[in-house]
């Protein structure tokens, strides 16, 4: 249909006049579905299991405080003080179950009381949350990534050491070791450390939990896990084999000359395709007890031309090699292999949406257990809005050779925007309670196929 100019300009010479009211108005009405979720996993109650150790006479207890901080983090923001801008919201209210929001100094204070234990009792939460889905898929095949990621500070807090940081070179910060599902992009575990330690502390003992987590809830999977070369040890490698589990290890040149001579002194490679050519080897240190498969990879690069820029689109390049050796006890193919062992690199793309989207890099007190609570608070806020995709949407792809998700997940950014984000009005007409929201139709479909999903299974 056509229109007018006329019908589309508008001339605008007067600012209205501002008032504010208490008019039951939310900016987050999209967050009835989180409540409609939440009320089906039984959060509230769940985390309230967490902190039944924890006696006292306070009226917020740290269940509220945590169910705040993950909602704090779906809605997008990131310091405790911005909880300001919304502590009068109706649709937090209901979505919390409370009548008020704690205060940003309460909600601080609260965070002191965090101990190891209710932090333990959190993580297990998490891990259940995240596996129960899966054995309702029946997955024969889980893949279990591990890999450490850096949380910075710029101050002060406790547990935290100046350590290697690529960003902020001499800059406090964790180091916390993490363990992801690759089918579902989501989170399992996390092993809070310091930030001047290396990534294979405290490595064995947790993957050889994790490993024992996943076999006790679903015993008939089969696993498999890629780590990189700060995980190579003949410790790992032998706990992993003993436990059955397929795994592919990059392997360190600087702690075994050996490795050098082997490439520098091959004179056939067998080619894999037009980029990359390998050989392979039952080898294994000297002061292993057993060898394992060893296979030696290179890859044809362009080398870098030192002097001044040409402006000329057709300059012939010059190809050299990068190396890299991958120690495996998968009996498949070397193509495979190398197609599975490089699909770790997705592990990246969630530790940049739980920093960027999730507010995983922000230290918020000084105390320890504070800090690990809000870690945790803000992992299962990512794998949350994970797990309530998986309800609506249906996988995309079933397993592929470099294990990537199973469904094409909305970033948690765009969930936020296209559905929680949206004005509405409580109101009770007749003593019933309705939430008015505008009428677009892409969010009404949205939300409402959402709403009779989680009615229909609940």
């Amino acid at each position: 249909m056509k229109y007018r100019k006329s019908e589309y300009s508008s001339k605008v010479y007067r600012i209205p006049e501002m008032c504010f009211e208490d008019q039951r108005l939310s900016s987050f009405s999209g967050l009835v579905v989180i409540q409609a979720f939440f009320k089906r996993l039984e959060l509230k109650k769940r985390l309230c299991g967490c902190f039944d150790h924890i006696h006292g006479d306070a009226i917020v207890g740290l269940h509220v405080v945590t169910l705040l901080l993950i909602l704090h983090i779906i809605m997008g923001y990131r310091r405790l003080r911005e909880i300001d801008r919304y502590k009068d919201d109706p649709v937090v209210h209901r979505v919390m179950g409370v009548r008020r929001v704690p205060d940003v100094s309460t909600v601080s204070r609260r965070l002191k009381l965090a101990d190891a234990k209710s932090i333990d009792k959190l993580r297990t939460v998490n891990r259940e949350l995240v596996l129960d889905p899966l054995v309702d898929m029946g997955l024969q095949r889980i893949t279990i990534d591990f890999d450490g990621s850096v949380l910075s500070t710029s101050r002060f807090a406790e547990g935290t050491a100046v350590g290697f940081n690529k960003k902020k070179k001499g800059a406090r910060s964790y180091y916390p070791l993490f363990c992801t599902i690759s089918q579902t992009g989501q989170v399992l575990d996390m092993h809070h450390r310091p930030g001047n330690i290396h990534d294979s502390n405290g490595a064995q003992q947790f993957i050889a939990s994790q490993i024992e987590h996943v076999r006790s809830v679903i015993p008939g999977a089969r696993l498999e896990s890629r780590l990189d070369s700060a995980f190579f040890s003949d410790e790992i490698v032998d706990m992993l084999n003993e436990s059955r589990v397929q795994f592919t290890i990059s392997v360190p040149f600087e702690r075994f000359p050996d490795l050098k001579q082997m490439i520098e002194s091959r004179k056939r490679w067998k080619k894999l395709d037009g980029r990359w050519s390998y050989f392979e080897t039952d080898w294994s240190p000297d002061c292993w007890q057993q060898d394992y498969r060893f296979i030696f990879l290179r890859q044809k690069v362009k080398k870098q031309r030192k002097g001044p820029v040409q402006l000329d689109l057709f300059i012939p390049h010059e190809y050299g090699y990068e190396f890299k050796v991958i120690v495996t006890n998968k009996a498949s193919s070397t193509g495979n292999v190398l197609r599975y062992h490089n699909g770790r690199g997705a592990q990246e793309n969630i530790f940049g949406e739980l920093k960027t989207q999730c507010q995983m890099d922000y230290v918020p007190v000084r105390w320890l257990s504070g800090n690990q609570l809000y870690l945790v608070s803000s992992v299962l806020a990512h794998n949350l809005m994970r797990t309530l995709q998986m309800q609506i949407l249906t996988p995309r792809r079933r397993s592929t050779q470099n294990r990537a998700c199973l469904w094409d997940f909305h970033e948690v950014r765009t969930m936020r925007q296209h559905m929680i984000q949206r004005a509405g009005r409580l109101t009770r007409p007749n003593g019933k309670l309705r939430l008015t929201m505008s009428g677009n139709e892409a969010t009404k479909q949205m939300i409402q196929k959402y709403l009779d999903v989680l009615e229909s299974a609940a």
